[in-house]
């Protein structure tokens, strides 16, 4: 055995630390103002606390979620001086489901929580403003999601399963009998959902539930193991009481139980139905989606003899309507399997003025023999990671106007910085209400290039 050094202990520079704040402790909080995020801040002993479910002004007991560094995340139990603007919140899982953070704000006030969020960052990493402000784009604010993954976890300690949706700050699961902000027709199968799962044999092997509404009804289940027999019979009865198609996700891609029936959603404005598979990705709240196209096709402005690129194109939620107007779309994505359905999307609509390609989007443009004659308008909506290589280039294809949408301001902003050194000018932004109650902000942005021409 080595001998035990006893030498000094040498303490790391910098002095002892602090020590760190318990999760579950509870604090008396005066908040500040409000995070991007729409959770409260405030500040003790040095440490920076972010509260869900708090308003600026207000006094309140949080618990904490989490701590790092000086960093502290909560949650609020209890409010003692309570803000004018704070309103009852009308789903009564607020606070414990992670999925609605600021429904306890009105819903006015959600969009002007937005609405300064998505200038905030144009202003403080571009240093622009649009020279005008569009109206905030806004459905209903309940009722308005028709896809939702529901979680599903085998307690193994209480040998129970849970059912839910996750909580807010953690992995734990919440269990969820009524959710206002679904749409009506899966209100049902949410309700019944749990009951029907611990029927099965083996709820081990359960992963998660995607439940969507479109064409038709569908409810997808994942699972790591084989089902039975009897376990098959359970879930096409309860898909067959709601009306509901059955997709089964084990190995490979997720299937239908029931390949001959059609699942998608209609772009009722266009007259456009495009098919959908579970897994795909597709845009949650349909009346904003139909309005976002809409006001996107507006600002672009497509002239009937142009050629326009549509990047991220997805499904063709974009593509399609613009195919209506236009001399052709030039459509490309990164998922192959998507860029394969966007195109039969085309061809069951009948349009055959639009060209697919797969391209990684997230890589500088290269000469790609999409690009060929170049474009006059581009619209993209990229993920959250934004479109910085793609913007790099885009004055190279000759494109007079853009149509930016985001899912994340932070890098629209980045990306608006890029766009005006390749000789464009933010004429107009907005924000897409696409989630009510929740403090996510999509946006929309028209870029148009300056008068003295694009860079090369």
């Amino acid at each position: 055995m080595a001998k035990q050094e006893r030498g000094l202990r040498f303490q790391p520079s910098g002095g002892s630390r602090a020590p760190q704040v318990p999760t579950g402790k509870k604090q008396r909080l005066t908040i500040e103002r409000l995070a991007n995020d729409g959770r409260g801040i405030a500040f003790v002993d040095g440490r920076t606390w972010f509260v869900i479910g708090a308003l600026a002004g207000e006094e309140v007991e949080a618990r904490v979620l989490g701590a790092h560094g000086k960093v502290v995340e909560a949650r609020t139990e209890r409010v003692f001086l309570s803000s004018e603007l704070r309103r009852a919140a009308p789903c009564i899982h607020a606070g414990r489901c992670g999925g609605c953070s600021v429904q306890h704000l009105p819903h006015a006030e959600q969009l002007a929580l937005k609405q300064r969020m998505l200038a905030e960052q144009l202003s403080r990493v571009a240093g622009v403003e649009p020279d005008e402000w569009a109206a905030p784009l806004s459905g209903s604010e309940f009722g308005y999601r028709r896809r939702a993954r529901v979680a599903v976890r085998w307690d193994q300690k209480a040998k129970k399963l849970e059912v839910g949706f996750r909580a807010a700050g953690s992995q734990d699961i919440v269990a969820i009998g009524d959710c206002p902000v679904l749409v009506q027709p899966l209100q049902p199968i949410m309700s019944r959902l749990p009951e029907m799962l611990r029927r099965l044999s083996k709820p081990q092997a359960l992963g998660h539930v995607e439940l969507f509404a479109g064409s038709s009804l569908a409810v997808l289940l994942r699972h790591m193991a084989p089902l039975s027999e009897a376990d098959l019979t359970i879930l096409k009865d309860f898909c067959g009481f709601h009306e509901a198609q059955l997709w089964l996700h084990g190995e490979g891609e997720p299937q239908p139980v029931d390949p001959g029936r059609a699942l998608g959603y209609r772009l009722e404005t266009w007259g456009l139905e495009l098919a959908y598979r579970p897994g795909d990705f597709i845009q949650v709240n349909a009346a904003v989606n139909e309005a976002m196209i809409a006001q996107a096709l507006q600002w672009l402005a497509p002239h009937a003899e142009e050629r326009v690129l549509d990047l991220f194109c997805g499904l063709g939620n974009f593509a399609l309507p613009l195919a209506k107007s236009v001399r052709q779309v030039v459509a490309v994505e990164g998922v192959q399997t998507m860029v394969e359905r966007a195109a039969a999307n085309a061809v069951s609509n009948n349009l055959h003025n639009t060209a697919f390609f797969q391209a990684d989007l997230s890589q500088p443009l290269a000469d790609a023999e999409w690009i060929g004659e170049g474009f006059s308008a581009v619209l993209l909506d990229p993920p959250r990671d934004g479109a910085f290589e793609v913007v790099r280039k885009l004055s190279s294809l000759g494109a007079k106007r853009l149509v930016y949408v985001s899912c994340n301001p932070a890098t629209l902003a980045r990306d608006t910085v890029e766009l005006i050194k390749q000789g464009y000018r933010l004429k107009r932004a907005g924000i897409l209400d696409m989630f009510p109650q929740t403090a996510h902000v999509e946006a929309m942005a028209l870029f148009e290039a300056s008068q003295d021409g694009l860079s090369d």
